[in-house]
C-alpha cells in the first residue's frame, strides 16, 4: 500500500499543468449530485477559452487520464461533457491511500518556516471580565484561535498582553482561551524619561492635564514614513500617559526579548510531507507579508498583528504610531486585524457584557437540555461540565463562523452533537466486541474498501477527510486587504467546515446502519465504514481542537 499522502492541491496542480500554459481552470466538485458522476471539472467555457473550439487534443486527454505524480490521487477515467471535461478518480484506490494513513490526514502540510516570528496583540485582555464588550469577546477568541492555527503550521507566537486582572484568568479558562498571566506591569521608566526629556518642556508640564506626560503629534509621522494607508485621517494628536507607556513596554520588551525555544518543530515523516515545491498558502502568504529571518536575528523579523475590536482600532492606530515615534527599533511591520461587532439574537440589552452572554447562553442550554431530558438532569454532575461545554461551543461557533467583520451563527451544539454521536457508536462496537459479537478489528492492510459504495461515503471522505490537510494550512494564512495597515484572515473556516462535516455524516448516520448483525459476511463492510468514520472522528477532533475544545463523549 502506498503511503504518500494524496493532497487536493496537488491533484489540481497537476490537472492544470497537464492542459499546458494558461490559467487554471479546473475545480473540486462539492455537492452530491455532481459527485456522482465526477470529482473534478474543467467547464466547457474555460476549454473555450483554452482551445478555441473548446475540443481538448487526445494527447492532454491521454495525459491527464494517465495522471501521475507525489500526492496526485489516481485518475479512473477523464472524457469530455455537456458540462466540460470531466475527471473521476479511481474511488476505491483512494480510499485506501487515504484510510491506511489516517493521522497523516488530521494534520496540516509541514509548511514551517524557520524563523517566522509573530507577535499577537489583543488590547481587550487589559480589562476585567465584566467590562468585556462582547465584540471585545470576539476580538479574544479570534486572536486565541489565529495563535493555534498558526503555532500547528510551526510559525513562533507570542501572546500580548500578559493578563494581570485577578479575575480575567478564570472566565478566559471557562471559555478554553489559553493566554499567559503576569502579576505586574513591564517596567516603562526608559519610555517615560524619554518623553519627558524630548517631547515635553517645562511650559507644557504646566498645561497638561493631570496624569499626562506630554503631547505628541502624529500626524506628520504618518506622512514621513509612508505609513498612511488604512489610517484614520483624524489620527493627530495623542496625550502620552503612563498607562500608554506601560503598554508600549510590554509590546517592546516581547519583540527585544523573544524566549528562547519558543519555536514549534513539526517532525516529517513520508505519509504526510509534501514536495516543498508545493507548500500552501498558509506560511507563503505570511512571509509575502513579511520576510523570514533567522531566530536571532533583530527584532525586523518580528510582526506584530493587533487584534482589535471596531471600537477599539482608532485608540489603537495612534499606539502603533506612538511606537514607532518613541522607539526606533518598533517592527516596521504593525498590521491589524479588526474584529467587528456582535449582535446577540434574544440578548435583553445591546450592551450585555462577555460574562451576561456566557450565563444567557448557558442557560439556554440549561433549558433545551432539561426539555429534551427532563429536569432532572441538573442534577448530575457530569451534566454540569458537558452543559459548560455546549456553551462555549455555542459561543465560538456564534463568534467565529463567519468572518471577523460578519456576524455569527450558532451551530455548535450540532457539532458537538455528533461528535459526541460518532464516541457512541465506537462505544458500542467495543462493548459488542467484548461480548463476543464481533471480532476484533483487523489490519487495514485487509480491509477491502471497494464494499464502500454507498455516495455518501465518498461524500465524506472526498470533502471532509482529503482536504483536510489543505484546509488546516488554509486557516493560517493572513491576507493583506491592500498595501497599508489591515489584514483578514480566515478564522471562520474550521467552523464552517465542521459544520457541513456534521451534516453529512449526521445525514450519512440517519440513512446507513453501520454496526449490522453480527454475521461474518457483513464483517467486511462494517469495518471499512468503521475505518472511514475512524478517520472522520480525527478530523473532527483535530478541528475542535483549532477551536480549543476537548471531544465530547456523550449527551
Amino acid at each position: 500500500m502506498a503511503t504518500e499522502r494524496l493532497g487536493v492541491g496537488e491533484t489540481l496542480g497537476a490537472l492544470n499543468a497537464a492542459l499546458g500554459p494558461g490559467d487554471p481552470v479546473w475545480f473540486k466538485e462539492t455537492h452530491a449530485r455532481h459527485l456522482r458522476v465526477r470529482d473534478f471539472l474543467a467547464p466547457r467555457r474555460a476549454l473555450q477559452a483554452r482551445f478555441g473550439d473548446g475540443q481538448v487534443p487526445e494527447h492532454v486527454l491521454r495525459a491527464l487520464a494517465g495522471l501521475q505524480g507525489p500526492g496526485v490521487a489516481p485518475v479512473l477515467c477523464c472524457a469530455p461533457t455537456p458540462a466540460g471535461l470531466s475527471l473521476q478518480l479511481q474511488r476505491p484506490v483512494v480510499f485506501e491511500r487515504v484510510l491506511g494513513a489516517v493521522a497523516s490526514y488530521a494534520t496540516p502540510a509541514n509548511c514551517a518556516s524557520p524563523g517566522l516570528r509573530i507577535l499577537l496583540h489583543c488590547p481587550a485582555l487589559r480589562c476585567s471580565p465584566g467590562a468585556l464588550r462582547l465584540s471585545q469577546l470576539r476580538a479574544v477568541l479570534v486572536a486565541d484561535h489565529l495563535a493555534r492555527a498558526l503555532r500547528g503550521q510551526g510559525v513562533c507566537v507570542r501572546l500580548v498582553p500578559a493578563v494581570q486582572d485577578p479575575h480575567l484568568p478564570t472566565f478566559l479558562q471557562k471559555l478554553r482561551v489559553d493566554w499567559p498571566t503576569a502579576s505586574k506591569n513591564a517596567p516603562a521608566e526608559t519610555l517615560r524619561d524619554f518623553v519627558l526629556a524630548k517631547f515635553t518642556s517645562a511650559q507644557d508640564q504646566e498645561t497638561l492635564p493631570p496624569g499626562v506626560l506630554g503631547r505628541l503629534g502624529l500626524k506628520e509621522l504618518v506622512k514621513e514614513q509612508g505609513r498612511g494607508a488604512g489610517y484614520d485621517p483624524n489620527v493627530d494628536k495623542c496625550l502620552v500617559t503612563e498607562e500608554l507607556l506601560c503598554v508600549l513596554a510590554e509590546l517592546q520588551e516581547a519583540v527585544q526579548h523573544w524566549p528562547k525555544g519558543n519555536y514549534p518543530v513539526l517532525v516529517s515523516n513520508s505519509r504526510s510531507c509534501r514536495p516543498l515545491a508545493n507548500h500552501i498558502a498558509c506560511i507563503s502568504a505570511v512571509t509575502a507579508l513579511f520576510p523570514c529571518k533567522p531566530p536571532d536575528s533583530d527584532v525586523d523579523s518580528c510582526m506584530v498583528i493587533h487584534v482589535v475590536s471596531c471600537e477599539e482600532e482608532f485608540q489603537q492606530q495612534k499606539l502603533d504610531l506612538l511606537w514607532w515615534k518613541l522607539d526606533d527599533q518598533a517592527p516596521l511591520r504593525q498590521k491589524h486585524l479588526v474584529c467587528g461587532p456582535v449582535k446577540v439574537a434574544g440578548a435583553p440589552s445591546t450592551l450585555m457584557t462577555a460574562p451576561e452572554y456566557y450565563e444567557l447562553r448557558h442557560a439556554q442550554v440549561c433549558k433545551a437540555s432539561a426539555l429534551k431530558h427532563g429536569s432532572d438532569l441538573a442534577q448530575d454532575p457530569a451534566w454540569t461540565e458537558i452543559s459548560e461545554l455546549l456553551t462555549v461551543a455555542t459561543i465560538k461557533f456564534e463568534m467565529l463562523s463567519t468572518a471577523p467583520q460578519s456576524q455569527g451563527t450558532k451551530s455548535g451544539i450540532f457539532v458537538m452533537y455528533n461528535c459526541a454521536r460518532l464516541a457512541t457508536l465506537f462505544e458500542g462496537y467495543k462493548r459488542n466486541m467484548e461480548q463476543g459479537l464481533y471480532p476484533t478489528f483487523p489490519s487495514v492492510k485487509s480491509l477491502d474498501f471497494s464494499l464502500l459504495h454507498d455516495e455518501g461515503e465518498w461524500l465524506l471522505l472526498f470533502n471532509s477527510v482529503l482536504p483536510f490537510p489543505d484546509l488546516l494550512s488554509q486557516i493560517a494564512g493572513l491576507f493583506c486587504t491592500g498595501p497599508g495597515l489591515h489584514i483578514s484572515a480566515r478564522t471562520e473556516t474550521v467552523c464552517k467546515f465542521l459544520v457541513q462535516l456534521s451534516m453529512d455524516f449526521s445525514s450519512y448516520y440517519n440513512r446507513v446502519h453501520i454496526l449490522g448483525e453480527a454475521r461474518p459476511h457483513l464483517f467486511g463492510q462494517m469495518f471499512a465504514r468503521l475505518q472511514l468514520l475512524r478517520a472522520i472522528r480525527e478530523v473532527l477532533h483535530a478541528g475542535l481542537a483549532m477551536l480549543g475544545l476537548p471531544p465530547l463523549s456523550h449527551i
